[in-house]
């Protein structure tokens, strides 16, 4: 089993965020199907984390996060920055947990996903892509008001919660012999592959990215964080110009693979679970799947079974009526 002992999140830790999640986030479930089995050539189990609070993984790192802060680090308030999933992940945690949080975001995020912040009580900042730095500005906004940033996923406690998602896999799966992650900043790849060294060593961890925000990838190949311009991508949540520093960390230590695929790809992979699953997912949400259905890993055998993170389910309908008319 590779040791974690040296990195900067251990999968102690991701025991740990597991117990504080437990009664607080769903335990969602493993959905099968023959006919993903066969466009894939193996054995699919798909974690459904469009079942999750706020609709995706990111509740699990948020909460952890903003429940681990001190009682003064509470009454001081949160900030952060994210397109959307994250950013309903701290404002719900936030209001479970009584503190005030402040959320920078893009001006063309998601309506569905800015209407879901709103209604958790939180307070938005928006800004423009290509014209401000969102870190920058979530920075001025915890200097004025002392308030404590939670980043999407450069964070321990962030990366530990996300984690929670692969032990759970593992925990009612079994072992498994692959397991594909989608990534953006890379919380859930990093937690995840945490997961599956205690769980299940033999499993290869594949992350997936669009192609045209393959920073990940890249970052893998040249064994050092390869830095972007802003990715134009129908994946906002996998929309991010570089890996975390700890997040990379992990991912050269215990991640085995990177593969990148086109939006027409990853819709068609939405597609194939919105039709023959009844499956809500958004883009990012299918990402996983349509590495492992087209993102050309070799040495997957028919009788593998094969992890696949379905991360998330925040789409607006008429949109997702948009792509998925795409696909033909």
């Amino acid at each position: 089993m590779t040791t974690t002992s040296a990195l900067p999140v251990r999968s102690s830790d991701v025991r740990a965020a597991a117990a504080r999640l437990a009664g607080v986030a769903h335990r969602t479930p493993i959905m099968t199907s023959r006919t993903v089995d066969e466009r894939a050539g193996c054995r699919v189990l798909l974690k459904c984390e469009n079942f999750q609070r706020v609709g995706a993984f990111k509740f699990r790192g948020g909460y952890n996060a903003v429940s681990s802060l001190t009682d003064q680090e509470k009454a001081a308030g949160v900030a952060t920055f994210s397109s959307g999933n994250h950013a309903q992940a701290i404002a719900l945690a936030s209001k479970l947990c009584g503190v005030r949080a402040t959320i920078v975001m893009p001006h063309d995020a998601p309506r569905v996903k800015i209407e879901a912040v709103r209604g958790y009580g939180a307070e938005i900042v928006e800004y423009h892509r290509s014209e401000e730095d969102r870190e920058v500005l979530a920075k001025q906004i915890a200097d004025e008001r002392g308030a404590t940033i939670i980043p999407p996923f450069d964070h321990e406690k962030v990366i530990a919660g996300q984690g929670t998602c692969g032990l759970e896999l593992f925990e009612d799966a079994g072992e498994l012999d692959w397991l594909f992650v989608c990534v953006g900043g890379g919380g859930l790849i990093s937690g995840c592959a945490l997961a599956a060294t205690e769980l299940s060593p033999r499993c290869r961890v594949v992350g997936v990215e669009p192609a045209a925000g393959d920073d990940g990838c890249r970052s893998f190949r040249a064994g050092e964080r390869v830095r972007i311009d802003t990715p134009r991508t129908i994946c906002d949540g996998a929309s991010t110009n570089f890996v975390g520093e700890r997040n990379f960390a992990i991912m050269k230590a215990l991640v085995h693979d990177m593969v990148s695929v086109p939006d027409d790809g990853v819709i068609r992979a939405m597609r194939l679970v919105w039709e023959r699953m009844k499956l809500v997912v958004e883009p990012t949400g299918a990402l996983a799947l349509a590495g492992l259905l087209e993102g050309g890993v070799a040495g997957i055998k028919p009788d593998d079974r094969v992890g696949v993170t379905i991360s998330g389910g925040n789409v607006d309908v008429v949109r997702a009526a948009e792509l998925l008319a795409q696909a033909g």
